[in-house]
């Protein structure tokens, strides 16, 4: 599994797209079509299974956004509403929803300690990785790898998010194939306990 996740790394960090090559106040002129879902300025989705989107990092932003519009990430509530933006228009989008504040929400008292244990050491006996190894220890991403910030996500997101890579629904994307071999390994608990645990993470 290290083979396979240097190896993806590796090739996500070769073809990573510039962070930094979008301009917020651009992408606020298209922003008003994602508050239906992800609510203002992208921090306060209406429904808890969307995600928010401030402040999830940039060079992550443009990725999902190119892969939406391009189909190779399936999302049926998401069909067509970026067929009409330009590549430029992701990367401003992008821009903008990174330059929001994320809320940070709570965890659950009694998921905190499973949680923490999986998020700060994984697990050795299912071969489950340290998420703070990628994400960092305080939840906030990497983004010039363009891996997410989790700190401060909605629970109900990160949970149905870790379900579909371990189911394989979710697999656009190279660096996909990083989170379906970690959430493979991942118990429905463990899932609870660790989406539970970064919508506090600070």
């Amino acid at each position: 599994m290290r083979k396979l996740i240097a190896g993806v790394v590796l090739g996500v960090s070769l073809t990573a797209t510039a962070w930094g090559a979008g301009d917020p106040e651009a992408g606020e002129a298209n922003a008003g079509v994602c508050a239906g879902c992800h609510g203002q300025n992208g921090a306060q989705p209406t429904i808890a299974s969307y995600p928010r989107l401030a402040e999830l990092g940039e060079t992550y932003l443009y990725r999902q956004l190119s892969y939406i519009k391009s189909g190779e990430r399936a999302i049926a509530a998401m069909t067509g509403i970026l067929d009409n933006l330009s590549d430029q228009d992701l990367q401003d989008l992008a821009a903008y929803f990174d330059s929001q504040d994320m809320p940070i929400g709570q965890a659950s008292p009694e998921l905190v300690g499973l949680g923490e244990k999986l998020y700060r050491g994984g697990n050795m006996a299912s071969g489950v990785p340290s998420c703070a190894a990628c994400h960092s220890p305080q939840g906030k991403g990497n983004e010039p790898a363009g891996y997410p910030r989790l700190s401060g996500q909605t629970p109900e997101y990160v949970s149905a998010q870790l379900k579909a890579y371990r189911d394989g629904s979710r697999d656009g994307g190279p660096e996909a194939s990083i989170m379906m071999d970690v959430a493979g390994s991942l118990t429905d608990s463990e899932i609870e306990a660790l989406a539970s645990y970064v919508s506090g993470l600070h």
